[in-house]
């Protein structure tokens, strides 16, 4: 069917073949279609991993907040000026 968005090619290999013949059990109906059986699964596995990749992001976002300015004045303003200068030339 023509379509304007990206297509992708999925292999049956054995593993994607076991995810079909799971999927045709869960969703009877599309038994005999494959592409609708791909389609719910990767639905599934969106839903699945959403979570922990918010969740991830939300961690590293608090872990930024809590170290945000915690080293600041640590360094003098002359510091890099003085480190490059230790640099042989």
């Amino acid at each position: 069917m023509p379509t304007t968005k990206p297509r992708h090619a999925v292999t049956e290999t054995p593993e994607v073949a076991a995810a079909l013949e799971v999927a045709a059990r869960r969703w009877p109906e599309d038994r005999d279609r494959p592409a609708r059986l791909l389609r719910h699964l990767i639905e599934e596995g969106r839903r699945s991993v959403a979570p922990s990749v918010e969740t991830r992001a939300a961690a590293r976002r608090e872990a930024a907040r809590r170290l945000s300015g915690k080293y600041e004045g640590m360094f003098g303003p002359s510091y890099l000026d003085d480190l490059r200068g230790e640099w042989p030339e």
